[in-house]
């Protein structure tokens, strides 16, 4: 896989520079930090003329820097749900947009205690684009891959997981639930939602309550207001 931009390969360097297998730097530009990283992590580091490193990017932005890494790495869903400190698991139920999850990755990492659990079928999977719009914060969420979101639910809930639902109409506002922790939330297609057998397994649902235009949010930006909201519920409990 690649990386493009400096930003995810900063943090690709921070945190696991093992998984680094050469980084390309475009001749002419500046990048004295990625260099003096780099080199400390002993990373190959290559210059190219401009028109090779366009070549090789294929039309992608990269503020002149990409890196070759190893292929994602997806941890063992029972082995993070049977953890001690149990993250909230973000289930996404039919997301196929990588550019959604990747702004899901992203805002999951600035709040800390997020997993983000994925089907291995009708969802997209943790690519190029989903890290390219990451910059880095694959380094810091855990990510899933499960062969069925039902099961992977069920034993969630055997391990102790609350199940909540992110509805569009019908559900209790989030900032009124007392929501109960470890927390599982399933978000569902724009177009289409949480599947009805998913649905079943929810111990409450939730809508946002919208008083503006009769429209819904992106999945992006709704993952984003339920977890601020499951962020500031899970302080209040550990103080």
């Amino acid at each position: 896989m690649r990386l493009f931009g400096k930003r995810s390969v900063i943090e690709r360097i921070k945190t696991n520079p093992k998984s680094i297998e050469k980084i390309y730097l475009q001749e002419g530009l500046a990048r004295a930090d990625i260099i003096e990283l780099a080199k400390k992590q002993n990373i190959r580091l290559e210059n190219l003329p401009a028109g090779r490193f366009f070549q090789l990017a294929q039309g992608v932005q990269t503020q002149g820097i990409m890196a070759e890494v190893d292929k994602f790495y997806y941890r063992d869903f029972d082995e993070l749900i049977s953890q001690e400190d149990k993250p909230t698991l973000i289930c996404l139920d039919r997301i196929t947009d990588p550019q959604n999850l990747g702004v899901i990755l992203r805002n999951s990492a600035c709040l800390g205690g997020f997993s983000i659990i994925l089907p291995k079928h009708e969802s997209v999977e943790v690519n190029e684009t989903v890290l390219k719009v990451a910059c880095g914060a694959e380094n810091y969420v855990p990510v899933c891959l499960v062969t069925n979101l039902s099961t992977a639910i069920q034993k969630a809930k055997k391990c102790g997981y609350w199940v909540a639902a992110a509805v569009v109409a019908a559900g209790e506002n989030p900032r009124q639930a007392n929501l109960n922790f470890p927390l599982a939330i399933l978000f569902g297609s724009e177009g289409e939602g949480i599947r009805p057998g998913l649905v079943k397994h929810a111990d409450y649902k939730l809508t946002l309550p919208m008083q503006g235009a009769g429209l819904s949010f992106n999945v992006a930006m709704a993952v984003a207001i339920f977890c601020y909201e499951v962020s500031s519920q899970k302080n209040k409990v550990k103080r």
